[in-house]
Parts: C-alpha cells; structure tokens; sequence
C-alpha cells in the first residue's frame, strides 16, 4: 500500500530542501509538496495522506490552524509540526492538535528515522477504525480526583511542587500528556525524559499553569461502562505495577535511565482499559460482558471481539505522540513479550512480570488472567527468579524462609 506524506511551508526554498533530503525515499513514499494551509487542505480533498508534517508560521492560515481543520477532516493522518522558534501563543494552540513537534532545521536522516518510526505505528494497531478513533484523540481521560485536586493545586497563589509532581505521576492520562509536552522540539531539551517528575521541573510551574488551566491539556474521566471503583482500581493497579516494575529493573541494575522508562512504562501499561471504554462506548461494554460471563481474562476477550488489546490501543497513541520507544514497546507487547525483537533485559521484561504479578489485585472482569512467558525470559538471558518474587511480596518471602 502506498505511503503518502504532505509537506507544508510556505517558503518554496524549504519544500525544495525537504524533497531532496528525502530524495531516495521516492520509491518507498509518495510525498506531495504544498505552499500553504488552503493548498493543503485541496490536495487532502483529492487524496488521503498517512502523515502531515506542517511549519507553523504561515499567512493565511498557519499550522495550528491547518491541523485543528485536518483533525476534523482525516482524524487517522498523524499530524506533526516542523517548525522553527514560534511564539508561545500560537506553540500552546497546536499542542493539542498535533501529535509530534519537530524543530527545524532537523537533518535529513533524522527527519527519515522519525517519519519511518511513525509508519511503523500501523504495525502495532492493525485495526483501521481504531487507529483512527485513537488518532483524535488529543488528551487521556484523568481520574475526576486527580484531576480536581491538580486544578485546585494549580489555583493557590504558590501551589507546591512536589505536591503537583505527586499528582501528576499518580495519573497515567497526565503522566502520558505531560511526556508528550516535555519532550516535543519546542522544549529543546538535549535527551528524552522519561519521568513525569523530571518534566514538571523542566516545564516550570508558570508553563504548566498554563496547560492545565488555559490550554486545558487534561480531561476528566467520564464513561457510563466502569464504575468509580473500577476506574480507581485500573489507577492503583498501575501504581503497583510502576513501583514493581521499578524493582525489578532496580535489582537487575539496569541504569537510572532504564528504572525511569520501566516505572512510567508500568505506570501506562493498562491506560487502554480507559481509552476503550471512552471511544467506544457500548462496544466495549461488549467486551465487558463476554470477559465476565465467558470467565475469561479482558485480554483474551478484547482480542476475540476487537481484533486487538487495550495494550497496542494505548502504545499506538503513545507512539503518536513521541513517547520514548522502550515505554512504547513495553506497553504493546507487555501481555505477549514473546512477538518483540528483545534481546536483553528491558522495561517490556519488568512490566510483564509486575503486571503479571499484581493481576488479582484488579477487579474479576477487568483482569487479564495472562500468565508470565517463562520462555521469553529465558530467551533474554533472565529467567524468572525467586528473587523477584521475594522483591514484590517481601512478607511471603520472609514467611518461606522461617523454619518450622
């Protein structure tokens, strides 16, 4: 199937530099150049584009607004901005629009690796209507407690930081929006951050003030399907698989980088169990049913009516929106780590143990029942041990070791 991208500048001399920079890609991509929004929006009208990349400065019409429009119009187009130093109103309109933020000038080989990553997306979510159901999306429904309790933080003449960071990292839907936003080109920060604590600090109370209660980059949590317990129990069960996950990558000495990505990765793991249930209402109160009465796990369920899984659900979101690949990848493959190219020890093997690990904890319909793939960890070099049993449960560790 064909591969099409359109380019928008309104500077001819940078259209000429993209299209040689990615000359040798012509036999893979179909690439169509336009000198505006309104062009743009013609050449969509005639074809459909897998990718839109966009400057935002433009007359007319500039990228924020060119992206809202193809938001409405082609919802499954990945939208990206490649743009230069903007101001920071018209770079807080296009957050929630767009996807990824690249600067410019970027080279031509990055520019390459960073559209062929965002092809790749459709290989974790196979099913056209929910990638396009996913790519609308521009924020996570947060718990209506978190998310109240933030906004009335964020309201006190000096909120408190670590109070925020608090928040925020007990929240998959803000810990996911809060990584997109920090690690987007317009922050210019020299690496991937990893944690949402590290990009509360980066982003500064003033910017992030803003998001909240301006740009309104946060939602609450609203679906008929789960009940508050639910929700709080899809919430708590994340918590405990993120501080396990930890452990885990912690004990195996994994660097600090590796412990971040395995913590946040946990945290975000089942963030699909509320994506789902928001896009698409009675169809997954379905899934619901058939997991409950069927006495099977929610995996197994959503895989036989849906055709995929709450995890490639949240992982081809979080791939839209620039999330460090191992936490992508670890939340995609953390129910069937065997179908990933890992070879080591990685975020995607503590996930699967920690999630694995804390199943009964959730609620019976909302369990996966999904068993840990001892064939993988041995395929890795890190077969399950005892230790990370003693790691997770130091009670039962101690209560196998008195003598009796």
């Amino acid at each position: 199937m064909v591969k099409r991208i359109l380019f928008v500048d309104d500077e001819p001399m940078v259209l000429s530099g993209l299209e040689r920079s990615l000359r040798r890609m012509r036999s893979e991509w179909e690439m169509v150049f336009a000198t505006g929004g309104r062009e743009a929006l013609a050449a969509m009208d005639r074809q459909t584009f897998d990718i839109i990349l966009t400057d935002m400065r433009m007359p007319e019409m500039d990228g924020a607004q060119l992206l809202e429009e193809v938001q409405k119009r082609s919802p499954q187009t990945l939208r990206m901005v490649l743009s230069g130093q903007s101001d920071r109103h018209t770079i807080l309109r296009s957050i929630n629009p767009a996807h990824q933020f690249i600067s410019k000038p970027c080279p031509g080989e990055e520019l390459k690796s960073r559209l062929i990553r965002a092809f790749a997306l459709k290989d974790i979510l196979q099913n056209p209507d929910l990638r396009g159901l996913v790519a609308k999306l521009d924020c996570l429904p947060s718990l209506p407690q978190a998310y109240l309790q933030l906004n009335q933080e964020l309201n006190l003449p000096e909120p408190s930081l670590p109070r925020i960071d608090e928040l925020i990292e007990s929240d998959m839907a803000m810990t996911a929006k809060i990584l997109k936003l920090v690690n987007s080109a317009f922050f210019c920060l020299p690496c991937e951050i990893s944690r949402a604590s590290q990009a509360v600090k980066l982003l500064g109370l003033d910017t992030l003030r803003t998001l909240v209660l301006t740009v309104h980059v946060f939602e609450e949590f609203q679906s008929s399907l789960l009940t508050p317990d639910e929700v709080q129990a899809v919430s708590n069960h994340g918590l405990a698989v993120s501080k396990s996950a930890r452990k885990i990558a912690a004990f195996e000495h994994a660097d600090q980088r590796m412990q971040d990505e395995s913590f946040t990765a946990g945290l975000l793991h089942d963030a699909g169990k509320l994506i789902l249930p928001s896009i698409l209402g009675e169809q997954y109160g379905k899934v619901l049913q058939h997991s409950e009465q069927g006495d099977i796990g929610l995996y197994a369920a959503e895989c036989e009516l849906l055709g995929c899984s709450h995890a490639e659900v949240a992982a081809y979101l979080f791939g839209l929106w620039g999330l460090p690949s191992r936490i992508v990848e670890a939340v995609a493959r953390h129910h069937d780590p065997s179908s990933s190219l890992s070879t080591g020890f990685s975020p995607l093997a503590a996930v699967h143990v920690a999630s694995a690990y804390h199943d009964e904890e959730i609620g019976s319909r909302l369990r996966d029942r999904t068993l840990i793939d001892a064939a993988f960890l041995a395929g890795i070099g890190c077969p399950e041990k005892q230790a990370w049993h003693g790691l997770l449960n130091p009670r039962a560790e101690e209560a196998r070791r008195e003598p009796e």
